[in-house]
């Protein structure tokens, strides 16, 4: 038996911290090596299997750290409060239908495709998606409705192995990478792609000088005390959920024993559906306001901790060892591509929504705010916006998708 060579824990996350930094730090260079680096290996992507090389490598261990059981137990839910606090309803009301419309397509393309995709797979390779396998693609919904903060809240209600999550983010990665390479082809082509749809690019125009001057009058630096209110919403909200799931789960465990098979005893299920559910409602009162203060900053910073403790549990030589299950994630790409070039066709939708739409799908909110500053850069707060509100429907909608990925293997 292999003995790990760092077991302490505090060495570890300042190794995994090292890791995030480097990786951002390097990934904004405007040297030649490091923007193509990036170009074929996303930041994402890194800070999730260099933590997987070193436990593969037996310099630090997943399963003997406890990093990431505080991670998904704090940092996580605290994330998404942050993220979703920052929703604004009206402006997404004026964003205007199309864009809605394009980026619910999307969400739905992901639902539908999932499913579909995994019978498909199913009936031409059984042991391709055997067993639990679904447990880890159901993930992948989570990731593609809404973002990576989604994907682990899903993760910790349907748990699946840690081979099995990491053969299901290789797939995720890989294949949305794929898609955000052709998204960012079309940007060259938006002219002749939007004369093609005969789309109205002129809300695209009101919408960049509406945000450049609304960023321009609401960020400050933060102060002390701001930084300090933002550690109490985001924490005091997870625990108000922590304590909710407390009574809750024993409660349905008692009574409703059935409902095992839906989630709904797990405490996880509840504690990451409630924080998200008090962001939304926070949204609505004058809490939003610590976004100013660069609350979804500190929701960055823990996604990616989170995502390096993820990185951690990976055993990076079973996560190729099925390859057919990029069939699965092509197929299911193709999905989505569809119910969103469909929506956007019908109506009249200019590429910058569809484009926009489908990475706050598909990517979240780094890859969407790429995308939209591929058009202009005052437009990224755009993707952001439209990112929030995959955040805010993700887990749910993950949720359901996992579900019927659960009935297709019955």
């Amino acid at each position: 038996m292999q003995t790990t060579l760092i077991k302490n824990d505090a060495v570890v996350f300042g190794i995994l911290l090292g890791i995030i930094y480097f990786t951002f730090y390097t990934s904004t260079l405007q040297h030649r090596f490091w923007q193509k680096f990036y170009l074929f290996f996303p930041s994402i992507l890194i800070c999730y299997f260099v933590p997987g090389l070193l436990n593969s490598f037996n310099i630090i261990s997943g399963e003997d750290s406890k990093l990431y059981e505080f991670a998904s137990k704090y940092l996580l839910p605290a994330c998404l409060v942050y993220f979703t606090i920052n929703i604004d309803f009206r402006a997404l009301k004026r964003l205007g239908p199309k864009a809605i419309i394009v980026f619910l397509a999307g969400s739905l393309g992901v639902i539908v495709g999932g499913p579909v995709a995994l019978w498909i797979v199913k009936n031409v390779s059984p042991a391709s998606v055997s067993g639990e396998t679904w447990r880890g693609l159901a993930t992948i919904a989570g990731s593609w409705i809404g973002g990576s903060a989604n994907q682990t809240a899903l993760k910790e209600v349907f748990k699946p192995s840690a081979e099995i999550f990491s053969q299901a983010i290789a797939v995720d990665v890989i294949i949305a990478e794929l898609w955000l390479a052709l998204l960012l082809f079309g940007v060259s082509k938006a002219a002749q792609i939007d004369k093609w749809m005969n789309a109205d690019t002129s809300a695209v125009d009101k919408i960049r000088e509406k945000v450049e001057r609304e960023y321009a009058e609401n960020q400050r630096n933060p102060s002390f005390t701001d930084l300090l209110l933002i550690l109490f919403v985001g924490f005091g909200a997870t625990a108000l959920a922590h304590a909710c799931a407390d009574v809750i789960v024993p409660l349905i465990g008692n009574n409703f024993p059935n409902l095992k098979k839906f989630s709904l005893t797990s405490s996880s299920f509840w504690v990451i559906s409630l924080a998200t559910l008090f962001g939304l409602i926070l949204s609505q009162t004058p809490a939003r306001n610590i976004e100013k203060v660069g609350s979804s900053k500190f929701g960055s910073i823990f996604l990616f901790i989170l995502i390096g403790t993820i990185g951690m549990k990976m055993n990076l030589i079973a996560v190729f060892e099925r390859p057919t299950l990029f069939l699965v994630g092509i197929i299911w790409m193709f999905f989505h591509a569809s119910f969103t070039i469909i929506a956007a066709y019908l109506t009249k939708a200019p590429y910058f929504f569809t484009a926009v739409s489908s990475q706050a799908n598909v990517g979240g909110a780094a890859s969407a705010s790429v995308v939209a500053a591929a058009f202009h850069p005052s437009l990224a707060s755009v993707g952001v916006l439209l990112a929030i509100l995959g955040y805010a429907i993700g887990t749910y909608l993950g949720y359901l998708t996992g579900l019927m990925m659960q009935w297709v293997m019955i």
